[in-house]
Protein backbone atom coordinates (compact mmCIF):
# COMPACT_ATOMS: atom_id res chain seq x y z
CA UNK A 1 0.00 0.00 0.00
CA UNK A 2 1.05 3.71 -0.66
CA UNK A 3 0.77 6.22 1.63
CA UNK A 4 -0.33 9.77 0.72
CA UNK A 5 -1.29 12.47 2.87
CA UNK A 6 -4.13 11.73 4.87
CA UNK A 7 -7.28 13.98 3.92
CA UNK A 8 -10.76 14.51 5.94
CA UNK A 9 -12.92 14.98 3.00
CA UNK A 10 -13.88 12.87 0.07
CA UNK A 11 -11.40 12.48 -3.10
CA UNK A 12 -13.42 13.90 -6.13
CA UNK A 13 -13.21 11.14 -8.98
CA UNK A 14 -10.62 13.46 -11.25
CA UNK A 15 -8.39 13.43 -7.57
CA UNK A 16 -8.88 9.64 -7.36
CA UNK A 17 -7.78 9.55 -11.05
CA UNK A 18 -4.81 11.72 -10.68
CA UNK A 19 -3.84 9.89 -7.40
CA UNK A 20 -3.80 6.72 -8.99
CA UNK A 21 -1.63 7.72 -11.60
CA UNK A 22 0.85 9.15 -9.63
CA UNK A 23 0.79 5.67 -6.86
CA UNK A 24 1.07 4.05 -10.36
CA UNK A 25 4.36 5.95 -11.87
CA UNK A 26 5.77 5.27 -8.94
CA UNK A 27 5.28 1.74 -8.22
CA UNK A 28 6.44 1.26 -12.32
CA UNK A 29 9.86 3.45 -10.80
CA UNK A 30 10.51 0.97 -7.94
CA UNK A 31 10.37 -1.70 -9.91
CA UNK A 32 12.55 -0.56 -12.45
CA UNK A 33 10.93 1.20 -15.11
CA UNK A 34 11.79 4.17 -17.08
CA UNK A 35 9.23 6.20 -17.61
CA UNK A 36 8.96 7.52 -21.13
CA UNK A 37 5.90 10.05 -20.99
CA UNK A 38 3.11 10.62 -18.30
CA UNK A 39 -0.45 11.66 -19.70
CA UNK A 40 0.77 11.87 -23.77
CA UNK A 41 -1.68 13.22 -25.92
CA UNK A 42 -1.80 13.21 -29.45
CA UNK A 43 -5.07 15.02 -31.05
CA UNK A 44 -7.75 12.60 -29.38
CA UNK A 45 -5.10 10.05 -28.40
CA UNK A 46 -4.33 9.40 -25.00
CA UNK A 47 -1.83 7.19 -23.19
CA UNK A 48 -1.55 7.15 -18.96
CA UNK A 49 2.03 6.08 -19.03
CA UNK A 50 4.42 4.99 -21.41
CA UNK A 51 7.46 3.10 -19.78
CA UNK A 52 10.48 1.17 -21.26
CA UNK A 53 12.15 -1.88 -19.28
CA UNK A 54 14.67 -4.59 -21.11
CA UNK A 55 14.53 -3.19 -23.90
CA UNK A 56 10.46 -2.82 -24.54
CA UNK A 57 7.82 -0.37 -24.34
CA UNK A 58 5.13 -0.90 -22.21
CA UNK A 59 1.96 1.00 -22.72
CA UNK A 60 0.36 1.35 -19.13
CA UNK A 61 -3.56 1.93 -18.72
CA UNK A 62 -4.52 3.50 -15.23
CA UNK A 63 -7.75 2.27 -13.72
CA UNK A 64 -8.41 3.92 -10.39
CA UNK A 65 -11.95 3.34 -8.06
CA UNK A 66 -12.24 3.70 -4.41
CA UNK A 67 -11.82 0.48 -2.19
CA UNK A 68 -15.33 -1.34 -1.90
CA UNK A 69 -16.81 0.15 -4.65
CA UNK A 70 -19.37 -2.17 -6.93
CA UNK A 71 -16.59 -2.54 -9.42
CA UNK A 72 -12.82 -3.43 -9.49
CA UNK A 73 -10.73 -1.35 -11.59
CA UNK A 74 -10.05 -4.08 -13.68
CA UNK A 75 -13.58 -4.13 -15.39
CA UNK A 76 -13.09 -0.24 -16.40
CA UNK A 77 -10.63 -2.15 -19.57
CA UNK A 78 -13.25 -2.78 -21.83
CA UNK A 79 -12.87 -4.09 -25.33
CA UNK A 80 -13.85 -0.48 -26.77
CA UNK A 81 -10.93 0.76 -24.38
CA UNK A 82 -8.31 -2.01 -25.73
CA UNK A 83 -8.77 -0.75 -28.93
CA UNK A 84 -8.79 3.01 -28.22
CA UNK A 85 -5.75 1.99 -26.67
CA UNK A 86 -3.75 0.39 -29.11
CA UNK A 87 -4.79 2.61 -31.63
CA UNK A 88 -3.28 5.34 -28.95
CA UNK A 89 -0.14 3.07 -28.96
CA UNK A 90 0.16 3.00 -32.64
CA UNK A 91 0.19 7.20 -32.82
CA UNK A 92 2.96 6.71 -30.17
CA UNK A 93 5.06 4.53 -31.90
CA UNK A 94 4.80 6.84 -35.04
CA UNK A 95 5.47 9.71 -33.22
CA UNK A 96 8.85 8.41 -31.34
CA UNK A 97 9.57 5.92 -34.54
CA UNK A 98 9.98 2.89 -32.08
CA UNK A 99 11.16 0.00 -33.50
CA UNK A 100 10.90 -2.83 -30.47
CA UNK A 101 8.53 -4.74 -28.81
CA UNK A 102 5.41 -3.26 -27.42
CA UNK A 103 3.33 -4.61 -24.46
CA UNK A 104 -0.02 -3.50 -22.70
CA UNK A 105 0.05 -3.54 -19.05
CA UNK A 106 -2.56 -2.51 -17.18
CA UNK A 107 -2.34 -0.93 -13.34
CA UNK A 108 -5.38 -1.41 -11.06
CA UNK A 109 -5.31 1.26 -7.79
CA UNK A 110 -8.21 0.71 -5.05
CA UNK A 111 -7.87 3.96 -3.05
CA UNK A 112 -8.77 3.91 0.66
CA UNK A 113 -10.56 6.30 2.56
CA UNK A 114 -7.85 7.05 4.65
CA UNK A 115 -5.85 8.23 1.52
CA UNK A 116 -3.53 4.98 1.46
CA UNK A 117 -3.77 2.84 -1.71
CA UNK A 118 -3.62 -0.83 -3.27
CA UNK A 119 -1.54 -0.85 -6.48
CA UNK A 120 -1.91 -3.89 -8.58
CA UNK A 121 0.53 -4.38 -11.58
CA UNK A 122 -1.14 -6.66 -14.32
CA UNK A 123 1.60 -7.34 -17.48
CA UNK A 124 0.43 -8.15 -20.55
CA UNK A 125 -3.32 -7.16 -19.43
CA UNK A 126 -4.54 -8.08 -23.03
CA UNK A 127 -2.87 -9.49 -26.38
CA UNK A 128 -2.83 -6.63 -29.12
CA UNK A 129 -1.89 -8.65 -31.95
CA UNK A 130 0.96 -5.98 -32.50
Amino acid sequence: MNDFPRRSAPMTTAEIGQAGEQAAAEFLRREGYELCALNWRNGRYELDIVACKAGELHIVEVKSRRAGGLTAPEAALTPQKQRALFRAARAYVAWTHWEGEVRFDLVAVDCHADGSMEVRFIPDAWQSHW
